[in-house]
């Protein structure tokens, strides 16, 4: 139940305070007072939309809070969000932020920030509103469907999950045909390109990506044999072995030589000694090393050619194909892959078939039984439904619930319509297109009053679910709204005096016209006024605001509000009649 509505700087609603009561809470008020800005503080607290207009006028933020009763079943809510609550008591808070042409929202329920799809997942377990204004949305299968399948329960329920999983499953197979059949489609056309690269790119037998390089390095080589052959007999000799003079070994052995008898006469050339001993070593091991290189180097026209063309080979490929040599054999490696899959690597057509053919029969069985459930519950709501309607100054009303067969989906396979027919004779019709606006108002109540025992909702909310409709007619549905309050909290707008006295709490909603400086009431007729201050450039306004306020009635006041209601001025008819509601509406109270 929602026992306490706190707004701040919201729309006109600079500030409110509100406590609700159990059963039948109405507010009243003129057209344009500001009843519905107090819907619209509960649906914006519990998720719905937020735009500029919410916040008011000359302030960057608005706050709404709304307390409810705690229920076992918000309690279990709660402790599976790992939400703490230390009382009986549940607050939703929702502070809305002006930013640069946007809004900025943060939901908060006991304190715990939360995000929204929470706060959309809690709502349905505290406030349910109904508008007159739903006509339009009535007349949506979706929304019929749905409302009939709420009516079959659990099981229903339970079903339609089932088949909403089997169509996920039966999905996602078919996906996996339709793709496996294009790259069928696809094959003829990949195949020949695919073989015809692959055979190019095997053929070239590529091995390692750094083969250009190496092959150019050998081109090298045996393209300057001469030269190099010529260039180490050159280097042999001035290391090794010199016909023209003494070679660089010869000098090294000389001083070598010179160096040994100068040991015998001072140990300190010793070190001297060791280094040039092993620089001759090396020289001449270089000297070996290089004699029999250019022994080994042969001229080989034909190697070279060979490793030309290679060459030649490997650049062609890469430039036809746009990649380095790494690329390019990295990209035989993936056309292998790719003829793999082409070639009916993995599952085969036929395998995907069968399995999606299974789903598919899954989810058509499971769609019959969703359907046959649906068909029992649409006999139990037709029955139920015109009993509901009957009080309500409809008594040989029709309704149907008509099931035709559709392409499944998540939702089972049934396109649901009501059908409707207000007076004998005539045939049952769309129920958007055939019923008024008061028998619309009377059918949105009569399907409430359907759902009131499965129902897991606190608080329902009508907002002017009575209009169009009077005498008699506003009677029943003054009757079936006290009714519903007896086993839910209802709030309910109304402009109907008769449903306004059935009332378990009345509250007049109002314009004031404030002197926003000191926060009274502006008396008619005064004007706002501005002071100026010479010297200097400040300017000290007057501010006058208009704000809404609500206030709850006692039994005099309602009598006042009922005989405006009623006649639209205090005189004496009109609080005659407004007795004669609240006597009547007691003799109802006392038979209930």
């Amino acid at each position: 139940m929602l026992t306490a509505l706190h707004i701040e700087n919201f729309a006109l609603i600079d500030r409110l305070d509100l406590r609700l009561q159990p059963g039948l809470n109405v507010l009243t008020g003129e057209t344009g007072a500001g009843k519905s800005i107090i819907l619209d503080a509960i649906d914006a607290v519990l998720g719905g939309k937020a735009n500029q207009r919410l916040i008011r006028t000359g302030t960057s933020r608005a706050v709404v809070e709304a307390t409810f009763t705690l229920t076992p079943t918000l309690a279990r809510w709660l402790e599976e969000n790992q939400i703490a609550t230390d009382s009986n008591q549940l607050t939703c808070s929702r502070e809305l932020t002006a930013g640069r042409g946007s809004v900025r929202s943060r939901s908060r329920l006991n304190g715990v920030p939360v995000n929204k799809p929470q706060i959309e997942a809690l709502r349905p377990f505290l406030v349910e509103i109904t508008a007159q204004g739903q006509t339009l949305q009535v007349g949506s299968p979706d929304l019929q469907r749905d409302w009939l399948d709420s009516f079959g329960g659990t099981k229903l329920l339970a079903q339609r999950q089932e088949v909403a999983q089997a169509y996920e499953a039966a999905t996602q197979a078919r996906l996996a045909l339709e793709r496996r059949r294009k790259a069928e489609q696809d094959r003829l056309e990949q195949l020949d390109l695919f073989e015809h690269q692959s055979r190019e790119l095997n053929s070239a037998n590529l091995t390692t990506a750094d083969e250009i390089d190496t092959l150019e390095q050998e081109q090298q080589r045996l393209s300057h044999s001469v030269e190099l052959q010529q260039q180490s007999y050159q280097v042999y000799q001035i290391l090794y072995e010199n016909e023209a003079g003494q070679a660089c070994s010869d000098l090294l052995g000389k001083a070598e030589s010179i160096l040994s008898d100068m040991l015998r006469y001072d140990p300190e050339v010793d070190p001297i000694l060791t280094m040039v001993s092993e620089a001759l070593a090396q020289v001449e091991e270089a000297g070996r090393q290089i004699n029999s290189y250019g022994e080994n180097i042969e001229a080989d026209p034909q190697r070279l050619e060979e490793v030309e063309q290679r060459i030649r080979q490997l650049k062609n490929l890469c430039r036809k194909y746009g990649r380095s040599l790494a690329d390019l054999i990295e990209y035989r490696d993936e056309i292998q892959a790719s003829l793999g899959l082409i070639n009916g690597d993995g599952q085969s057509l036929e395998s995907l078939e069968a399995t999606y053919n299974k789903y598919r029969q899954t989810l058509e069985k499971g769609c019959v039984k969703l359907t046959d459930l649906r068909k029992q519950t649409a006999k139990s709501l037709e029955s139920k439904l015109v009993a509901e309607l009957k009080p309500l100054a409809m008594e040989r009303v029709q309704f149907q619930v008509h099931l035709q067969q559709v392409e499944p989906s998540a939702a089972g396979a049934d396109r649901i319509q009501f059908l409707f027919s207000p007076n004998p004779g005539e045939p049952l019709q769309p129920l958007a297109e055939t019923a008024s606006g008061g028998e619309m108002s009377r059918f949105l109540l009569a399907l409430k009053a359907c759902f009131i025992q499965s129902d897991q909702v606190n608080t329902l909310v009508f907002d002017e679910i009575d209009v169009g409709v009077s005498g008699r007619v506003a009677q029943a549905i003054a009757e079936k709204l006290y009714q519903l309050g007896q086993q839910h909290q209802v709030l309910c707008v109304t402009h109907q005096p008769m449903v306004a006295a059935m009332a378990d709490a009345h509250y007049r909603v109002g314009k004031q016209v404030v002197d926003e400086s000191g926060g009274e009431p502006v008396r008619k007729g005064r004007k706002s006024r501005q002071k100026s201050v010479e010297e200097g450039s400040v300017a000290i306004a007057e501010e006058v605001r208009t704000v809404v306020r609500v206030v709850p009635l006692n039994q005099e006041e309602r009598r006042e509000e009922l005989a405006q209601l009623a006649g639209g001025q205090s005189h004496q008819e009109s609080l005659s009649f407004a007795e004669a509601l609240l006597t009547q509406a007691a003799t109802v109270r006392q038979k209930s």
